[in-house]
């Protein structure tokens, strides 16, 4: 099974493009320089993904990615033997290459792993900041640099899926949401190269589709929607097409609620 992406980024120039909402840019250095572990809540699309490669970049830290799914268990992180050329080998796993090497680990939608796997984090998110590999008997201690990552959507979470409280508090946390709508506009004009006139337009529709979030939708339509139109747009597809690929067929399959969609877009755009 695939979990793992690694990417190693370093110096102005490579450090992706992130607008601070506030003083998280502030609290991620602080938790890297303190070795706490982060929890990051938000809304699908509003950016958190991307706070964190921008991180990584901006310290000068390997971050290991890996997409939390229902059949992800704890050997998928800590490693596996396997076998290679006839012989048994032991594999390191993404959390404990992040461990060994002073990276960061990214869990991306935690509540959505088994409940293994939150158990192993217990130990490598305290003062011991040690992973025990049962497999191979060795107790590794995080190397400096070390930090663990997670992420998740309050807006699907269930009885069946929520962080216990003995996991919950031993991360920080913060809170994340859709930027405020200037804020949106430059994002948008900088991801996709249409001009920020344009942009806004599209946020501003972006915002009437949000509030119906918990009536006709049951998630709002993301930042990243929104740039995937504005760049359909600035390729030259035309506006409405855009809208309808990018922001309208994604958020709802029913055919009555696509139509009230399609209304909105009438109202905002003529």
């Amino acid at each position: 099974m695939n979990v793992l992406s690694q990417t190693v980024e370093g110096g102005a120039a490579d450090t992706p493009f992130y607008v601070a909402q506030g003083a998280e840019c502030d609290l991620f250095e602080a938790a890297a320089r303190s070795n706490m572990a982060l929890l990051i809540k938000g809304p699908t699309g509003c950016g958190k993904t991307r706070f964190v490669t921008h991180m990584a970049a901006r310290l000068g830290r390997p971050l290991y990615t890996v997409a939390c799914h229902d059949d992800l268990s704890a050997a998928d992180l800590i490693g596996r033997y396997l076998l290679k050329g006839g012989d048994t080998v032991w594999a390191d796993g993404p959390l404990t290459r992040a461990a060994r090497e002073g990276a960061i680990c990214y869990l991306d939608e935690i509540v959505e792993a088994r409940k293994d796997v939150t158990v192993v984090l217990h130990p490598l998110t305290d003062d011991r900041r040690i992973l025990p590999i049962d497999r191979t008997g060795e107790t590794l201690e995080a190397a400096p640099g070390f930090m663990l990552v997670a992420s998740y959507n309050p807006g699907y979470q269930n009885i069946l899926k929520t962080l216990k409280p003995s996991t919950r508090q031993r991360f920080l946390s913060a809170t994340f949401d859709f930027p405020p709508a200037d804020q949106e506009v430059a994002i948008v004009a900088q991801e996709s190269g249409l001009d920020p006139a344009k942009c806004r337009n599209l946020v501003r529709l972006a915002g009437k589709f949000r509030a119906l979030k918990g009536q006709d939708l049951e998630e709002g339509v993301s930042t990243r929607l929104v740039i995937y139109a504005a760049t359909l747009v600035a390729t030259g597809m035309p506006v409405m097409l855009a809208i309808h690929a990018a922001m309208i067929e994604p958020l709802s399959d029913d055919e009555d609620v696509q139509q009230g969609l399609t209304d909105i877009v009438t109202a905002v755009f003529g």
